[in-house]
């Protein structure tokens, strides 16, 4: 392993933004400094001009589904072409979820993904783990998997009626054991019950195109399912994080719950910052390619989203990348807007869609933009300050990103292995050049250099242990 001197550059954390070089070694950062030529020129380091570039630690995307099946096919993207499109785009780390089948053993599934991800991934990841039911085998197999596994967070949908909705009783029975064991339960929040009631109305009355998926859940079932999770997790005492918040409703409930001390987290993404539901009323089926669930609000809710982030209501940004081909996949659901794979194309433009939008208008500054794409991540599923920073011991997951360069989103180059970009046209401001993970190359100079297979399963520590580590690390940085 080759040690790195990189120089020049402006470093940039959630805390500071500072003028230094970087000398890494063995995979890890070894010294941050002024000048650190001598101590380069002693391990023989390869030199890395950073000069006039950011150097931001690696984003860490909290929410993809890779190699998932979904709606009679499989996502387009794999651990393979997601991860590498993943670097392309400034993310060293992803967490996948992973899903369970009912009436089966959690560890089959688990087994499932880790065949998935084996020999495929180019960069590091996790696993979550969905839970749609409990009961006594799956309360028995939940310590081996967070400490065994460091599977450390447990998701549970609150929508997909018939398919991966579970109760209010296992939702809250899985928070009571979340708690015991120190993970964190993630929630999809949508009524599924009242979606599954809209949806069969509107294609009775013959709405049958893909705005409906919007119309058939309206933001305040939205609201109202985030509300209903937040009030059980303060009855059960558990940490809660809401994925993908598309709206006013939901963040208004996110800050009340927070104001009155519920330990609840809330995560958007770049598609609800920048896009909205005109989207899908495009002509033909052309809004088949922004279908996913919660689906696009209208304009307004932008707006209440970016103060969310700006304020910290809003903590965190994933990607939800779950990707579908429009020909051969979204249009399963020609006819039928039910039957259209939701999801779409995300993690490698997540990294330059905030910081262009964000940081380069004058939204969020550079500090918020590493903590909301990295550090936050790391913090709460159990990997700081292994990842999501910038110091000394931590992996030396680097992005070096050029912020002068002005480009366009679009499928002709893009990396991920599917036949659109939602984002197409788009002019962004700022390209990840070159991208380290544990101090090798996986990009450089915006061409992959890296190893599929390279990347590493990384078992989390819960949050009760995190936020100790999290104390000391601090500690010792002050």
């Amino acid at each position: 392993m080759t040690s790195k001197w990189i120089k020049g550059g402006t470093i940039v954390t959630a805390a500071d933004t500072y003028c230094a070089d970087l000398l890494i070694k063995n995979g890890i950062v070894a010294k941050i400094g002024l000048d650190l030529s001598a101590e380069a020129a002693t391990e023989g380091a390869e030199a890395v001009d950073a000069s006039g570039k950011l150097v931001f630690p690696g984003g860490v995307d909290p929410h993809t589904h890779l190699d998932m099946p979904f709606g009679g096919t499989v996502t387009a993207d794999d651990f393979a072409t997601g991860t590498r499109a993943a670097a392309f785009g400034g993310t060293t780390t992803v967490i996948d979820f992973c899903l369970t089948t009912k009436g089966k053993p959690l560890a089959d599934s688990i087994a499932a993904w880790h065949r998935k991800a084996a020999g495929k991934a180019a960069i590091d990841y996790g696993f979550h783990l969905m839970i749609g039911e409990i009961n006594d085998e799956v309360l028995a197999e939940l310590p081996t998997v967070v400490k065994e596994e460091g599977i450390t967070s447990l998701k549970v949908f609150m929508a997909y009626k018939n398919v991966f909705q579970a109760d209010d009783g296992t939702l809250f029975r899985t928070m009571l054991a979340a708690k015991e064991l120190g993970a964190m339960v993630m929630v999809h929040a949508e009524n599924g019950d009242v979606i599954d009631f809209l949806i069969r109305q509107a294609l009775e009355a013959g709405q049958t195109d893909p705005i409906y998926h919007a119309r058939t859940r309206p933001s305040v079932i939205e609201g109202e399912a985030t509300g209903r999770a937040a009030n059980l997790a303060a009855l059960a005492g558990a940490r809660l994080y809401v994925v993908h918040v598309t709206c006013e409703e939901a963040v208004r409930q996110i800050a009340e719950a927070r104001s009155r001390g519920v330990d609840v987290w809330g995560e958007t993404c770049p598609q609800y910052l920048t896009l909205d539901e005109s989207y899908l009323a495009q002509p033909g089926f052309e809004g088949a390619k922004y279908v996913w669930s919660p689906p696009l609000r209208e304009s307004r809710h932008q707006e209440v989203l970016w103060n969310a982030l700006k304020s910290g209501q809003l903590q965190t940004i994933g990607s939800d990348h779950c990707s579908f081909n429009y020909d051969g996949q979204k249009d399963l659901g020609l006819g039928d807007f039910s039957k259209i794979p939701n999801g779409g194309p995300v993690i490698e433009d997540r990294f330059s869609i905030l910081y262009s939008e964000g940081v380069a208008k004058g939204r969020i500054t550079r500090n918020q933009f590493v903590e909301m794409v990295s550090t936050r991540n790391a913090k709460l599923f159990g990997l700081f300050p292994q990842k999501g920073t910038i110091a000394v011991g931590s992996d030396a997951d680097i992005v070096i990103f050029d912020p002068l360069v002005e480009r366009s989103l679009s499928v002709q180059t893009h990396h991920m292995n599917v036949d659109y970009n939602p984002f197409e046209g788009m002019q962004v401001t700022g390209v990840p050049v070159s991208v380290l993970s544990k101090g090798e190359y996986v990009i450089r100079d915006r061409q992959f250099v890296g190893e599929l297979g390279k990347g590493r399963y990384l078992k989390r520590s819960p949050y009760r242990s995190a936020e100790a580590t999290n104390r000391t690390a601090a500690s010792a940085q002050s």
